[in-house]
Protein backbone atom coordinates (compact mmCIF):
# COMPACT_ATOMS: atom_id res chain seq x y z
CA UNK A 1 0.00 0.00 0.00
CA UNK A 2 1.48 3.45 -0.74
CA UNK A 3 1.72 6.72 1.35
CA UNK A 4 -1.70 8.09 -0.51
CA UNK A 5 -3.44 5.46 -0.63
CA UNK A 6 -2.91 4.62 3.69
CA UNK A 7 -3.75 8.78 3.99
CA UNK A 8 -6.62 8.03 2.49
CA UNK A 9 -7.56 4.91 4.54
CA UNK A 10 -6.81 6.51 7.37
CA UNK A 11 -8.94 9.48 6.36
CA UNK A 12 -12.02 7.51 5.70
CA UNK A 13 -11.59 5.46 9.56
CA UNK A 14 -11.39 9.39 10.96
CA UNK A 15 -14.36 10.75 9.34
CA UNK A 16 -16.45 7.06 10.40
CA UNK A 17 -15.11 7.93 14.20
CA UNK A 18 -16.55 11.13 14.02
CA UNK A 19 -19.66 10.60 12.53
CA UNK A 20 -20.11 8.70 15.29
CA UNK A 21 -19.04 10.67 18.25
CA UNK A 22 -19.77 14.32 16.85
CA UNK A 23 -22.11 14.28 13.76
CA UNK A 24 -21.40 18.53 13.01
CA UNK A 25 -18.01 17.66 11.99
CA UNK A 26 -18.17 14.62 9.75
CA UNK A 27 -17.85 16.20 6.44
CA UNK A 28 -14.52 18.03 7.84
CA UNK A 29 -12.23 15.95 6.51
CA UNK A 30 -14.11 15.60 3.04
CA UNK A 31 -11.26 18.20 1.42
CA UNK A 32 -8.33 16.17 2.59
CA UNK A 33 -9.41 12.83 0.46
CA UNK A 34 -9.60 15.34 -2.36
CA UNK A 35 -6.04 17.14 -1.81
CA UNK A 36 -4.76 13.46 -1.32
CA UNK A 37 -6.11 11.94 -4.55
CA UNK A 38 -3.66 13.50 -6.54
CA UNK A 39 -0.50 14.49 -4.61
CA UNK A 40 2.57 13.43 -3.65
CA UNK A 41 3.13 11.21 -0.32
CA UNK A 42 4.86 14.32 1.32
CA UNK A 43 2.26 16.96 -0.48
CA UNK A 44 -0.60 14.69 0.92
CA UNK A 45 0.56 13.90 4.19
CA UNK A 46 0.76 17.67 4.29
CA UNK A 47 -2.53 18.70 2.57
CA UNK A 48 -4.05 15.76 5.62
CA UNK A 49 -2.23 17.58 8.35
CA UNK A 50 -3.63 20.94 7.70
CA UNK A 51 -7.04 19.97 7.23
CA UNK A 52 -6.71 17.86 10.74
CA UNK A 53 -5.17 21.03 12.54
CA UNK A 54 -8.49 22.49 11.31
CA UNK A 55 -10.72 20.24 13.05
CA UNK A 56 -8.45 19.51 16.24
CA UNK A 57 -9.11 21.58 19.20
CA UNK A 58 -6.75 21.55 22.22
CA UNK A 59 -9.15 18.76 23.35
CA UNK A 60 -10.34 16.93 20.42
CA UNK A 61 -8.28 13.69 20.97
CA UNK A 62 -9.96 13.21 23.90
CA UNK A 63 -13.46 14.30 22.96
CA UNK A 64 -13.73 13.12 19.92
CA UNK A 65 -11.94 10.04 19.66
CA UNK A 66 -9.43 10.94 17.01
CA UNK A 67 -6.24 9.05 19.14
CA UNK A 68 -3.90 6.89 16.85
CA UNK A 69 -6.15 8.10 13.89
CA UNK A 70 -3.78 10.78 13.69
CA UNK A 71 -0.12 8.87 13.35
CA UNK A 72 1.17 6.53 10.85
CA UNK A 73 1.93 2.51 11.29
CA UNK A 74 5.34 4.01 13.03
CA UNK A 75 3.65 6.58 14.88
CA UNK A 76 4.87 9.46 13.44
CA UNK A 77 1.94 12.11 12.98
CA UNK A 78 0.62 12.43 9.60
CA UNK A 79 0.72 16.45 10.00
CA UNK A 80 5.05 16.40 10.37
CA UNK A 81 5.66 13.32 8.14
CA UNK A 82 5.75 15.75 4.68
CA UNK A 83 8.67 17.96 6.97
CA UNK A 84 11.21 15.03 7.24
CA UNK A 85 12.99 13.63 11.05
CA UNK A 86 14.32 16.43 12.73
CA UNK A 87 13.38 19.02 10.09
CA UNK A 88 9.89 20.48 11.61
CA UNK A 89 9.88 24.08 11.81
CA UNK A 90 8.90 25.85 15.41
CA UNK A 91 5.69 26.46 13.79
CA UNK A 92 4.20 22.96 13.18
CA UNK A 93 5.01 22.07 16.45
CA UNK A 94 3.57 22.98 20.49
CA UNK A 95 5.53 24.52 23.33
CA UNK A 96 4.64 22.93 26.68
CA UNK A 97 3.76 25.07 28.69
CA UNK A 98 5.98 26.15 31.50
CA UNK A 99 8.95 25.08 29.20
CA UNK A 100 10.89 25.87 26.41
CA UNK A 101 10.56 22.40 25.10
CA UNK A 102 8.21 21.90 22.15
CA UNK A 103 6.64 18.34 21.03
CA UNK A 104 3.73 17.62 18.49
CA UNK A 105 0.80 19.66 19.71
CA UNK A 106 -1.66 16.36 20.98
CA UNK A 107 1.54 15.18 22.58
CA UNK A 108 2.42 18.60 24.66
CA UNK A 109 -0.96 18.32 25.81
CA UNK A 110 -0.58 14.79 27.25
CA UNK A 111 2.31 15.63 28.63
CA UNK A 112 1.19 18.82 30.68
CA UNK A 113 -2.03 16.86 31.94
CA UNK A 114 0.32 13.69 33.16
CA UNK A 115 2.63 16.12 34.47
CA UNK A 116 -0.26 17.84 36.61
CA UNK A 117 -2.09 15.24 37.45
CA UNK A 118 1.85 14.01 38.97
CA UNK A 119 1.88 17.07 40.97
CA UNK A 120 -1.09 16.58 42.46
CA UNK A 121 0.42 13.80 43.58
CA UNK A 122 2.88 15.78 45.17
CA UNK A 123 5.48 14.19 42.46
CA UNK A 124 7.83 16.63 40.43
CA UNK A 125 8.13 15.63 36.55
CA UNK A 126 11.16 18.22 34.86
CA UNK A 127 12.10 17.73 31.36
CA UNK A 128 15.61 17.90 30.07
CA UNK A 129 15.36 17.14 26.10
CA UNK A 130 12.29 17.12 23.67
CA UNK A 131 12.19 17.98 20.25
CA UNK A 132 15.68 17.10 18.74
CA UNK A 133 16.76 19.00 15.10
CA UNK A 134 18.74 16.62 12.56
CA UNK A 135 21.71 18.78 14.08
CA UNK A 136 20.79 18.09 17.54
CA UNK A 137 20.49 14.24 16.83
CA UNK A 138 23.78 14.47 14.90
CA UNK A 139 25.98 16.40 17.89
CA UNK A 140 23.92 13.70 20.54
CA UNK A 141 24.93 10.50 18.15
CA UNK A 142 28.90 12.19 18.47
CA UNK A 143 28.70 12.60 22.21
CA UNK A 144 26.79 9.76 23.52
CA UNK A 145 27.23 7.22 20.83
CA UNK A 146 25.24 5.32 18.82
CA UNK A 147 22.75 2.81 20.77
CA UNK A 148 23.63 -0.15 18.33
CA UNK A 149 27.06 0.39 19.55
CA UNK A 150 26.72 0.74 23.13
CA UNK A 151 25.86 4.36 23.34
CA UNK A 152 22.82 6.32 24.00
CA UNK A 153 21.92 8.04 20.88
CA UNK A 154 19.66 6.92 17.42
CA UNK A 155 20.95 7.36 14.07
CA UNK A 156 19.95 10.78 13.42
CA UNK A 157 17.08 10.98 11.10
CA UNK A 158 15.29 7.83 12.69
CA UNK A 159 14.67 9.13 16.73
CA UNK A 160 11.67 9.98 17.76
CA UNK A 161 12.82 12.88 19.42
CA UNK A 162 12.80 14.41 15.24
CA UNK A 163 9.28 13.32 15.35
CA UNK A 164 8.43 15.60 18.39
CA UNK A 165 6.97 12.45 19.99
CA UNK A 166 9.67 11.94 22.20
CA UNK A 167 11.02 13.48 25.82
CA UNK A 168 14.11 12.70 28.14
CA UNK A 169 12.73 13.39 31.69
CA UNK A 170 13.88 14.49 34.76
CA UNK A 171 12.94 11.39 37.36
CA UNK A 172 13.66 10.84 41.01
CA UNK A 173 12.58 7.41 42.52
CA UNK A 174 9.17 8.89 43.22
CA UNK A 175 8.55 10.04 40.03
CA UNK A 176 10.04 7.43 37.90
CA UNK A 177 7.79 4.98 39.55
CA UNK A 178 4.63 7.18 39.23
CA UNK A 179 5.15 7.59 36.01
CA UNK A 180 5.80 3.80 35.35
CA UNK A 181 2.21 3.39 37.01
CA UNK A 182 0.44 6.11 35.23
CA UNK A 183 2.20 6.94 32.21
CA UNK A 184 0.19 4.61 30.06
CA UNK A 185 -3.08 6.60 30.98
CA UNK A 186 -1.82 9.54 29.03
CA UNK A 187 -0.17 7.91 26.10
CA UNK A 188 3.26 7.49 27.29
CA UNK A 189 5.35 4.37 27.80
CA UNK A 190 9.40 3.46 28.91
CA UNK A 191 9.73 2.54 24.65
CA UNK A 192 13.79 2.48 25.23
CA UNK A 193 15.67 -0.57 27.51
CA UNK A 194 18.77 0.79 29.21
CA UNK A 195 17.58 4.81 29.33
CA UNK A 196 14.38 5.02 31.77
CA UNK A 197 14.79 8.69 31.80
CA UNK A 198 13.03 8.22 27.73
CA UNK A 199 9.63 8.84 27.28
CA UNK A 200 7.67 8.56 23.97
CA UNK A 201 3.77 9.51 23.14
CA UNK A 202 2.06 6.56 21.73
CA UNK A 203 -1.35 7.77 21.43
CA UNK A 204 -4.59 5.12 21.01
CA UNK A 205 -8.44 5.12 20.21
Amino acid sequence: MDAVTAIQQRIVQIQSRIAELDPSRAGTLTAAASATSTSSPSASALAFGQVLGSVQAADATADVGYGAALVNADNVPYELVGYGNGKIPSSALSTISGTSHELWAPAARSFEAMRDAAARDGVTIGITDSYRSYDAQVDVAARKGLYSQGGLAAVPGTSNHGWGMALDLKLDDSAQAWIREHGGEYGFVEAVPREPWHWEYHPSN
